[in-house]
């Protein structure tokens, strides 16, 4: 049996989408997701996506795979080329489009602009220790400019979640840190009982944020737009950064804006098919 597939990239940030719309439950299982993502046996991917159909009035559901076969509450730059694939699987291509997009961190509202872009409402950012989750301060305060020992090193760091958890640390080179080292530190630490994504970042101007970040469940990636998110509220949060910010990822920048009239994130970048296959399933 094979299962066709398309795989899209948002600034090198790469996913297997999967037409699952006949079904509610994902077509392979965590495992298979782990084989297919691999780069030297399988497709190549950071994440598996499936396209399910549309719970509580969206019009689709989004599930993921990340490549170490846990699953995440939604990503960034994945429900950018999820947009992108839907569109694609409508026929709706060179037209602007928007849909409701169930995930595991709530309705989110992607829009396929006439410029190849997509524009996400991201929703509210989640700014309680409770909320994120993590031990670092009380349950109802927000995580902001707290000490942090890692790897025997004391960091300040700011926490946010957009739906998934995030922790953010400002640092004067963030090319300099050694991301396998720390990455996997910072997201099994005891302060995080969901784990965490991790971003490095660098102040580079008040509108002009560079990032590289630690993805939980992906490790190094190229990009991550929750991340993105995440760093720009972090930033305003910490008196660093303008509500509007251009975001540098390895990868290429993402455009982040924090509304301060409805307190909402707004994502917006590119996402583009590399090719489309089928994958055996055993």
């Amino acid at each position: 049996m094979s299962i066709a597939f398309s795989k899209y990239q948002g600034l090198g940030n790469d996913f297997i989408l999967i037409d699952n719309r006949h079904s509610d439950t994902p077509i392979i299982e965590p495992e298979e997701a782990i084989v297919w993502c691999d780069r030297h046996f399988g497709i190549g991917a950071d994440g598996v996506i499936f396209v399910l159909p549309g719970q509580n009035g969206a019009d689709y559901t989004m599930r993921i795979f990340n490549s170490d076969g846990s699953e995440p509450e939604m990503c960034g730059n994945g429900i950018r080329c999820m947009a992108k694939f839907i569109a694609d699987l409508e026929g709706k291509i060179d037209t602007e489009v928007t849909y409701q997009i169930h995930t595991l961190a709530g309705i989110i509202t992607p829009e396929v602009m006439l410029d190849g872009n997509v524009q996400v409402d991201m929703g509210e950012p989640r700014l309680s220790a409770a909320e994120i989750p993590t031990s670092l301060g009380m349950v109802d305060d927000q995580v902001v400019n707290q000490s942090i020992e890692v790897d025997g090193k004391a960091w300040t760091v700011t926490c946010v979640s957009m739906g998934n958890p995030h922790c953010m640390t400002f640092v004067d080179d963030a090319n300099a840190i050694d991301l396998a080292t720390i990455g996997p530190k910072f997201e099994h630490h005891p302060a995080f009982p969901q784990r965490t994504n991790t971003e490095f970042v660098q102040v580079m101007r008040s509108d002009y944020l560079r990032m590289r970040v630690w993805e939980r469940g992906a490790g190094i990636t190229l990009a991550c737009g929750t991340g993105a998110c995440a760093t720009v509220v972090a930033g305003v949060l910490t008196g660093k950064s303008d509500r509007h910010c251009s975001v540098e990822l390895p990868g290429g920048c993402l455009q982040i804006y924090w509304s301060l009239a409805d307190n909402r994130v707004y994502m917006t970048g590119p996402a583009e098919l590399v090719f489309k296959g089928e994958a055996a399933q055993e």
